[in-house]
């Protein structure tokens, strides 16, 4: 393994959920405390006004923030969680590129914990902002996490 491939910079099978795939969202790295979620801006992400609707920024930045309180590094494990309240502010526009939010884990115990991020397009101007409040699921509370009864071995 490479230093660039290290686990820390990981993008595991985890991370991804069939609402990811549906709107084009990518989890390009996720750690402990730390998740970045990327989505390449295309005509369905746009509102009538031309400019990235908030509901796609809204998940990206839930995405970000629940997983960045739900990394777990055993092979074949998953944490799970629920969203309890998020907030997002609006900032700029986004119309085309990349954008790229990122979810940072402030505080929390066990079961309840808090994070906050941004998301920025791919000129680094900063699109939206919000904050969280996640619950881990029952046997979640653990940086084990349970085994994953959906876990497939990879296709390459």
């Amino acid at each position: 393994m490479s230093e660039t491939d290290s686990p820390s910079a990981s993008t595991t099978p985890q991370a991804l959920m069939g609402y990811h795939e549906l709107l084009g969202m990518h989890v390009v790295e996720w750690q402990e405390g730390r998740a970045v979620v990327e989505l390449t801006i295309e005509s369905k992400h746009l509102n009538r006004s031309g400019n990235v609707h908030g509901g796609v920024l809204a998940s990206m930045l839930d995405s970000a923030l629940s997983l960045a309180g739900l990394h777990c590094d055993v092979p074949g494990n998953i944490r799970r969680g629920m969203t309890l309240s998020l907030t997002t502010t609006f900032v700029g526009p986004a119309r085309q590129g990349v954008l790229r939010a990122t979810g940072t884990l402030r505080g929390g115990g066990q079961k309840t914990y808090m994070t906050s991020g941004d998301i920025v397009d791919d000129q680094g101007r900063l699109v939206a902002m919000g904050e969280g409040s996640f619950r881990r699921r029952s046997g979640s509370e653990s940086a084990h996490g349970m085994p994953d009864p959906q876990a497939e071995e990879p296709n390459e």
